[in-house]
């Protein structure tokens, strides 16, 4: 009888541990993002790749999941591998940028119902490039967007415009002479050129796979909506026109949305998050 028992307590106990340790092998892969980071999913055989409501094919066969600057919390992002769904788990990691204090003419600080209007109605025009999904024409890293060789900063910097929080600096600026060469950093289509508020001179373009470049403050643009470019073509030359404090260069990207680090998608040693077992 007390054989019998503890067989049955036994087998429970097994049962118990088995179950525990399928539930636990159920669960998905996690891995801690800093915002403006971007996840890197690699695998063989990846089909698709999926989230933020979003699927796209992915690039060299690894899934790459950005995550905006601004992201908090966990964020589940997914892909397909001949006919089964894989899920991971994005940690959004705390804001690691500092806060930088500028002094700009106060009308580009406080606007006028006017400025106010145009900002946003500019705004509303630009958003509507974050929804192209075309054909990807470009591979990693991505080219120099200046002939020499110069370090890009401030990305993610909380900035202070004359002691008043704004928004944080979503691209890197290159602090490089007026009149500066700049150059497409992927092939692609231009799919905006504008003369901003705060952007002033600018250029955007479609790299397909969902990625647009913009590259903001030029003193001259050298091409039109509508053109193709290649990688390390003049697109405009630097100057300091919109919201600037002088002549630079300012290099944005939007991948599937979001704002990342310019210099993950520059470098030839990117500090990815790798999501792996």
């Amino acid at each position: 009888m007390r054989a019998a028992m503890g067989s049955r307590v036994w087998f429970t106990l097994l049962l118990v541990a088995a179950l525990t340790s399928a539930a636990a092998g159920t669960q998905p892969l996690q891995v801690t993002v800093r915002p403006g980071g971007v996840a890197r999913w690699q695998g063989e055989g990846v089909t698709a790749c999926a989230a933020y409501g979003r699927t796209w094919a992915p690039l060299g066969g690894t899934c790459y999941f950005p995550v905006d600057l601004e992201a908090t919390g966990a964020l589940t992002v997914e892909r397909l591998r001949g006919n089964r769904k894989e899920t991971a788990v994005l940690r959004v990691g705390p804001y690691p940028y500092p806060e930088q204090h500028l002094k700009v003419d106060d009308r580009k600080v406080h606007l006028s119902k006017q400025d106010l209007e145009r900002t946003r109605r500019e705004a509303a025009e630009v958003a509507r490039l974050w929804e192209l999904h075309t054909r990807p024409r470009f591979t990693l890293p991505l080219a120099a967007p200046l002939q020499a060789e110069a370090k890009g900063d401030n990305f993610g910097a909380r900035r202070v415009f004359n002691g008043e929080p704004r928004s944080p600096h979503s691209g890197i600026d290159y602090k490089v002479a007026a009149g500066t060469p700049v150059l497409a950093v992927a092939p692609g289509r231009v799919v905006m050129v504008g003369d901003h508020f705060f952007a002033g001179r600018s250029v955007y373009i479609d790299h397909g796979g969902g990625l647009i470049s913009m590259v903001f403050h030029l003193s001259r643009v050298t091409v039109k909506e509508g053109d193709d470019v290649k990688a390390g073509q003049v697109v405009g030359k630097v100057g300091a026109t919109g919201r600037a404090t002088g002549p630079h260069l300012h290099l944005g990207f939007r991948w599937h949305g979001a704002r990342v680090d310019p210099a993950l998608l520059l470098a030839r040693s990117p500090e990815f998050a790798d999501i792996r077992p």
